[in-house]
This record gives C-alpha cells, structure tokens and sequence, in this order.
C-alpha cells in the first residue's frame, strides 16, 4: 500500500520572534474597530432615545415599539397612557415608545 506514497519531510518550523508582542497589537486593534463600529454607535442611538422619552409631553403623538400609533394623554414614571382612537386609551411601558411622530400625522392616517 505504501508503495505510492513516498514520507513527507516535514519543514523546519519557522522562529517565532516577537510573537506575544504583535499578537497584543493585533488585538488591540480589533477592540478598537469594535469599539467605533458597535459599541460607539449603539450608546449614541440610546442617549438619543433616553432624550427623547425625556422630552416626551402630553400631546405628543408617537409610535410604541409594537407599532401602535397614538396621542399621549398622560405620562407617568414608568407608564403613559396614548390614546389610539376615540374612547380608546392604551398603557404602555415609558421605553416601549419608539419614536416621536410630527405633529398631524395622526391626521393623514
């Protein structure tokens, strides 16, 4: 069986030189790309939404995070109440509002 098949001669490993000291640039490297890629961009987009909730005011008309599209009519410490249509208020959870909409869109719809 082995008469096809001649003995690989295995190279000489090459010499590791600075090896522990490249390998720490390379990953500091990496937790930067991560840091300005990921983890900067996603504490802006939630300082955003916390300015947002806080400047959040009654009559303001918003969009929960479930699609819901209403008029605030009360806001508490960690409810707020929108109105969805006449003699319909719905409560929800401060941070389920995803966005502000301009005023009138309710309107349109």
């Amino acid at each position: 069986m082995s008469f096809f098949i001649s003995n690989a001669q295995a190279a000489d490993a090459a010499p590791a030189v600075g090896g522990g000291f490249e390998f720490l640039i390379m990953i500091g490297i990496f937790f930067a790309i991560m840091y300005f890629m990921i983890i900067r961009p996603q504490q802006k987009k939630q300082k955003e939404h916390t300015s947002m909730l806080d400047s959040l005011g009654k009559g303001n008309e918003v969009v929960t995070s479930g699609g819901i599209i209403g008029k605030v009519t009360a806001i508490g410490d960690n409810l707020v109440e929108i109105k969805v249509a006449e003699n319909t208020i719905v409560r929800v959870q401060r941070h389920a509002i995803a966005s502000v909409m301009p005023k009138g869109t309710m309107k349109n719809l």
